[in-house]
Formats: C-alpha cells, structure tokens, sequence
C-alpha cells in the first residue's frame, strides 16, 4: 500500500488527505496545532475551485453549503458608482461559503485510511537519492511514498526546500467576521451585498450565506464581511480593532456601518495580508521511489484580492490526486511541478496587478484609479474569472 504524509491540516491539507485516501493511500496528516479548528469565518470560491472539489469527489456536499454570490458592483466611499453590477454568466460565479461547513466537509471526506496527529511540529525534511522522504518532528521522524506539504505561508518544509522563496507583507491586513442571522441586520432592498466599497488603501466586501432563516444542520448562514486596510496588523485587543474600523469606515455607503454595528469583538478574525516574493523555484522535489510537493500557500501565498487562495490550494489537490492515479510516483511529482508552477505563476500575477489598483493611495493616484477603474477592474475580473472558468483537472476533458 503507498503512504502518503501531509503537512497541515488547512482546507488543502485535508483535500488531498481525503483524496488521496479515497484512491486507495494509506495517510497521515500532521498538524501543528493542538486541535483542528477553522476560522469562524467564509471562504470564496471560483468555478476553478468549485470545479477541482467536484473532481476530488466532495461537490454534492459543497452544493448543500455554498451560496451563488452575484457581481455587486464596486463603488466609492461616498456612495458613487465606480462600476454598476453585471449580470454574470453561471459558469462564472464564485460561490461563497462558511469555512466552518467547509471544514467539516473535508472531515467528513477522510475516511478510515487517514490518521490526523495534532501536536505535531514538523521542523525538518528529508529529501535524499536512494531514500524515502521523510519529515521531523524533534527526534521524530515520519517517511512515506509521498510528502505533501500543505503548512501554509510560513511553511517549514519550503523553507528548507525552496529558501530563495521570502514571505513579505502586502502592505495591508484584513479583518474577516460572519454576523449570524440572529443579529444580522435587515438590509433594505437598495443596500446591495456581493460588492465591494474601495477608498484610499481601504476596501469593504460583503456577502450574503444563504437566506435568513434557511441555516440548518449541514449550514451555517449569516452576513460574510472582509475589510482590508493599509497599514500593519493592530496590536489593540479586538474591542478596541472594532472601534477603529467604524472610525475608519464611517460615513461609507449602506449597508457598511449597519454590518460594523452588528458585529462584536468576538467575530473578527484579524490577519496581516503577505505574500511569497518570489515564488518557489519548483513545487516538485523527487525523492527516492517518490517525493515531496508543495500545495496551497505553501506554494503560492498571495494577496486574497482575487479570492483564489483556497481555489488554488484545491486545484493542486485535484491535479496531484489525478496524476497519482494516472503516473508512476515520481513521474507525477515532476509532472505536477510542471502543471502548476505556470498556472500559479499567472493567478498571482493577475492578483498582484489588481493589488496595485486597490491599494492606490494619494489624490491624484486615485483620480486616476477612479477615472480608469472602470475598464481596468473588469477587464482583470473578467481575465481572472475566464482563467478560472477554464481550468480543469488534467486528465478531465471539456
């Protein structure tokens, strides 16, 4: 039987966890933290990312959580239009999610073959001709067919692997809160969610998680909000972060200060915006009668401009979990370094345009941003969206 290690348990993680177990792996997952626990908030995804959980075998229970989130145009803080909303094609809209539905989706997709460790470190990794990888914790060392390294933005296997790989910060950091409909406010039909409100480095997105009264056992539904901000991470505790963004955000359009006034303390999630600068020079290292991966922001951290952090991290576990299927072993790790180092490579690429257009500070950098947002901000949504639209698994035709 092949065995496979995967490093963290985030959304990827288990992905892959799942999808390997399910073709017939034999897997551990380890995991730094003491319990597996998301954050109470919502992830975004794109048809890509929808399209890669349907080819790891998980969209019938996304279809029973997500929520189709329409264009809802971007607009000025004093309320004018920058770009109306459009209609938008079905094969082009993302869906949004609770992160906690999501999670337990992919708990529930592990099955028997998988055994998750929690407490687990891992500081070192092994990558030697002749031998199996392998990854350390302490004096502990875990070898496998296959090591998937899926630990996130300061991930400890990259480091080794890929050192000229830095983690920078954008520039920004972003609050996250899901408002449960018990306290959510009632919008008026004008107050319009799914769009996005942009000032000078600030920017304000909400969505709506299914309809008022229609959570039940298999979702968790409320008002999805995110707020970014130039600037470094607050070091105040959360009650005094809440006042700070209604300071900053006041006098926004409907329905941004309602959603602040609903929200407490408790809800936000706060979270410095970096990136990898550059990329890894490769997300394949072969090893022995296999190899080591990488996946997810281990891979391809990047600004969540584009909302393609967790469509990536899904899109590397289909790709990874067709080619097993199809290749020998180390023949698929190099094949999956050359699929996604290209396809990352110009995802992140369109994020960090975009970023330079959000981030636009100074009066006259954002009359010119105001004057071409309108051409600019769809044109790169609709390369990002059509880019999206058109990723499939490798072995998965049209």
């Amino acid at each position: 039987m092949r065995t496979a290690v995967v490093v963290g348990a985030g959304l990827g993680g288990l992905a892959v966890a799942g999808a390997l177990a399910r073709s017939g792996w034999q897997v551990t997952v380890l995991e730094r933290a003491d319990r597996v626990r998301p954050e109470p908030t919502a992830v975004v995804l794109w048809p890509n990312g929808v399209r890669a959980l349907h080819a790891l075998g998980l969209g019938a229970g996304l279809d029973a959580i997500a929520t189709a989130l329409p264009d809802g145009g971007v607009r000025r803080p004093d309320g004018h239009w920058l770009v109306q909303p459009r209609p938008t094609p079905a094969d082009r809209m993302p869906v949004v999610v609770h992160r906690e539905d999501l999670h337990d989706a992919l708990i529930a997709g592990l099955g028997e073959r998988v055994e998750l460790r929690t407490g687990v470190a891992v500081d070192t990794v092994r990558v030697r001709s002749g031998e199996r990888p392998a990854v350390g914790a302490g004096r502990h060392l875990v070898e496998a067919d296959l090591v998937v390294a899926a630990d996130g933005t300061d991930s400890a296997v990259r480091r080794q692997l890929a050192p000229e790989a830095a983690v920078v910060s954008s520039g920004s950091a972003s609050w996250r809160a899901v408002i449960p409909w018990y306290r959510a406010p009632r919008l008026a039909v004008d107050q319009p969610l799914g769009g996005e409100v942009l000032g000078a480095g600030y920017r304000f997105v909400a969505a709506s998680l299914g309809e008022r009264g229609s959570s039940g056992a298999s979702r968790r539904g409320g008002i999805y909000w995110v707020a970014t901000a130039a600037g470094a991470p607050r070091p105040e505790p959360p009650e005094t972060q809440l006042a700070l963004l209604k300071r900053w955000y006041a006098g926004w359009p409907a329905p941004v200060g309602e959603l602040l006034d609903a929200t407490e303390p408790d809800d936000l999630v706060q979270q410095e915006v970096r990136e990898l600068r550059p990329l890894p020079r490769a997300y394949g290292f072969p090893a022995g009668p296999g190899g080591v991966v990488l996946l997810g922001d281990a891979a391809h951290a990047m600004p969540p401009h584009l909302g393609q952090g967790a469509c990536l991290a899904f899109e590397d576990a289909a790709t990874l979990s067709s080619l097993l299927r199809e290749s020998r072993l180390p023949d698929a790790v190099q094949a999956y370094d050359r699929l996604r180092r290209p396809r990352a490579a110009t995802v992140v690429r369109q994020t960090r345009r975009m970023s330079a257009v959000l981030q636009a500070r100074g009066r006259l950098a954002l009359r010119a941003r105001d004057a071409a947002l309108g051409t600019i901000n769809p044109r790169l949504l609709s390369s990002a969206a059509a880019s999206a639209a058109q990723w499939r698994p490798p072995t998965q035709t049209p």
